[in-house]
């Protein structure tokens, strides 16, 4: 069986399943939602720009607050001059995250335009001054996250990963992904299980993970410490406890509708609460809930358009209490 923590320096990360850092969506109420599921061993922040975060502007002090009980979690930042990224990562350790995680990962192109996230890739010299610059600057541990590459050609994540750790880096994510797949791409990854037989730090494996057969086959195809799961949990926020579930020898945490009903419905009330305004509340709540909605079920895409066409955080409401409740109902009456 694979392994079911594993160890940051001082840090245990128990389960080994991760939730990944995604721009718009691991807010601090979405990363909530998935802990109180359970099955999460560590978290992280959406990414911010270090200089923003070295400045203390409001906005990027907004993106990286957590909650005070949110153990272990980490910071993120992405840029390219190494004291800036220091200057940044000095501020993480302020705030009192476990982590500072360096963004060597996002293909974005407004943040790859400024060659930060996986522009790195093209420079690994550059890639490792900034780890050496981030480490010599912060007690915390330092971590990576990147992707094999910037192009299929130039799969590089194993040499620079390497290069990473002897620079002080404390553990490494790796998205089996280049820069240039995006989102597609054929699935490779021989460099996340190259990188874990090079390295004495663990290597979290990452992309594609949407269940427990495919972190099952990333545990046995790279050897990998861990798991980090990103747009899996998007659609699916008890994936991470179902893995974790699997790990530990148990059966995996059914999901009934109701129990939706109730983490579903509870996120749109923590929307309210936290959000500025009640239409901020909702767009939240819009951009992550299209994806709740299984396409499996009938008339799922329907319920996703009526929630997208939703005026107030009211009529949410009532469209997923409705539609959660019928699927219950269909649930009772086939088992009769």
């Amino acid at each position: 069986m694979p392994p079911v923590s594993y160890q940051v320096e001082d840090h245990r990360i128990f389960p080994n399943v991760l939730l990944a850092p995604m721009e718009g969506v691991t807010d601090v109420i979405f990363r909530r939602l998935v802990r109180q599921i359970g099955g999460c061993g560590l978290t992280t922040t959406e990414f911010v720009p270090s200089l923003g975060l070295s400045r203390g502007d409001k906005q990027i002090r907004q993106m990286v607050r957590f909650d005070a009980d949110e153990r272990p979690v980490a910071i993120q930042i992405f840029g390219r001059h190494p004291a800036i990224m220091a200057e940044g990562a000095r501020v993480v350790e302020d705030l009192g995250a476990t982590f500072v995680d360096i963004n060597m990962g996002c293909p974005s192109k407004k943040v790859c335009a400024h060659s930060g996230g996986s522009a790195l890739m093209r420079e690994p010299d550059l890639a490792v001054d900034i780890v050496r610059a981030v480490r010599a600057a912060v007690r915390i541990p330092v971590t990576v996250k990147m992707r094999s590459g910037f192009d299929p050609a130039h799969k590089n994540a194993p040499e620079l990963a390497w290069r990473c750790q002897e620079e002080g880096a404390a553990a490494v994510a790796i998205h089996w992904r280049t820069r240039e797949d995006h989102y597609s791409g054929v699935r490779d990854v021989r460099p996340i299980a190259e990188a874990k037989d090079r390295l004495s730090i663990p290597v979290i494996a990452n992309g594609d993970v949407v269940d427990v057969p495919s972190a099952l086959a990333m545990f046995a195809e790279t050897g990998c410490d861990g798991v980090m799961i990103g747009r899996g949990a998007m659609k699916n926020p008890w994936v991470l406890r179902q893995i974790a579930d699997v790990l530990a020898g148990r059966t995996p945490t059914r999901v009934d509708p109701l129990e939706k009903k109730r983490v579903i419905v509870g996120f749109l009330d923590d929307q309210r609460l936290r959000a500025h305004t009640e239409r901020g509340a909702l767009g939240r709540f819009k951009g992550v809930a299209k994806h709740f909605f299984d396409s499996r079920d009938t008339g799922a895409r329907e319920v996703r358009m009526r929630i997208l066409r939703s005026q107030t955080i009211e009529e949410a409401k009532d469209i997923a209490t409705e539609w959660y409740e019928e699927l219950a109902r269909r649930e009772k009456s086939t088992a009769a």
